[in-house]
């Protein structure tokens, strides 16, 4: 299943110095990404675009490709085990519009998930390029993914390792739009000072650039082949700037795929039951992915505590080195809905992953 592309080490050296023009492009007092990225959305406003997830009524399937970034650690290898085993859950059920699957594992060489799961190996960025900021390394891989893979399927959704499928997942994407899950946290309007650096004024309103990141996104394959290498080059030079770095921390790499697909004139219908965030989110009905990038802390009545160690408690953070156990404790009574799915999925893709623990 692994797959590596043979000319990879030469394009490598090819991509490395167009990486290194275009960096150098973006950060100039004048830079030229805007000669080169026409288009305009096609809306004004915000009001019309957030809305609730509907499975679209059509009779021919529009199939995605999923797609996950990841490592070769023990941390990022777990969790990409369990989003794949709820993939080929709910891959084939009614209202399924999901694909094929890849793993795309930028830590440069191969790992014993191989043969579990479908895996394209892409290097990481060079030495030191990150900054010790390893999610720099994602836009890096979807150029080399796009490049050297061959996608059957005309969209692509980006999804995390930590993300669990909750129900079969319809193309929520339309003709030239986007699908994406709008972040409370992603602002562009209050960055607009920063932004402008990246997205000139030339390019329009600062609300053409929507508060997503690049996940969880369904984007047609062709609108992400051009967004990507724009992704890569914005994502490094946000990263060189000292005042972007601080303004935007570790989302940085998620404002540099807004600005990236808006220079594209790519807009997106932002969806906001896509996806959830327990345990600030508390009911899974009505979403497609539970994201669970947040600590779980509850005491024994079932009251959380948030930014204390739980006297029950999952958090994915606890299973740095090894991987959580199978069959969780599962949460106390009172404990939002949200939580126990989540457990309770963790649990049963664990029951069915052979040599889970090894």
């Amino acid at each position: 299943m692994g797959f590596r592309g043979k000319f990879f080490f030469p394009m490598l050296m090819t991509l490395s110095l167009f990486l290194l023009i275009r960096y150098n492009y973006i950060v100039s007092r004048d830079p030229p990404l805007r000669q080169e990225l026409p288009g305009r959305r096609s809306f004004s406003s915000r009001d019309d675009v957030i809305s609730s997830v509907k499975t679209p009524s059509k009779k021919t399937k529009r199939l995605f490709h999923t797609a996950v970034t990841a490592t070769d650690s023990v941390y990022s290898t777990w969790q990409c085990r369990i989003m794949y085993y709820w993939y080929n859950r709910f891959k084939d059920e009614p209202g399924s519009e999901m694909g094929g699957y890849t793993r795309i594992l930028h830590s440069g060489r191969p790992d014993r998930l191989m043969d579990e799961i479908p895996t394209f190996v892409a290097d990481p960025l060079p030495s030191g390029v990150d900054q010790g900021y390893v999610v720099l390394n994602r836009p890096w891989a979807f150029v080399q993914w796009l490049q050297q893979a061959h996608i059957e399927e005309d969209y692509i959704l980006m999804a995390e390792p930590d993300h669990i499928i909750v129900k079969p997942i319809p193309n929520l994407a339309r003709g030239n739009l986007g699908a994406a899950f709008p972040f409370f946290y992603i602002e562009p309007k209050k960055y607009e000072l920063v932004l402008r650096k990246f997205f000139p004024k030339e390019n329009g309103p600062i609300s053409r650039i929507d508060p997503i990141g690049n996940s969880p996104v369904i984007v047609s394959k062709n609108a992400l082949m051009k967004i990507a290498p724009t992704w890569m080059n914005v994502s490094l030079a946000m990263k060189s700037d000292p005042q972007t770095d601080k303004a935007f921390g570790w989302v940085l790499e998620m404002y540099a795929y807004a600005v990236s697909s808006a220079l594209h004139g790519v807009s997106n219908i932002l969806h906001k039951d896509f996806m959830i965030q327990p345990p600030w989110d508390t009911e899974s009905k009505k979403t497609y992915i539970i994201h669970y990038t947040y600590g779980c802390d509850f005491d024994m009545k079932g009251k959380m505590m948030y930014g204390k160690i739980g006297e029950w408690r999952f958090d994915k953070r606890s299973y740095g080195d090894k991987p959580p156990p199978r069959n969780l404790t599962l949460p106390p009574k009172g404990v939002p809905e949200s939580v126990v799915t989540l457990v309770s999925m963790v649990n049963e893709a664990t029951a069915n992953i052979p040599n889970w623990e090894a």
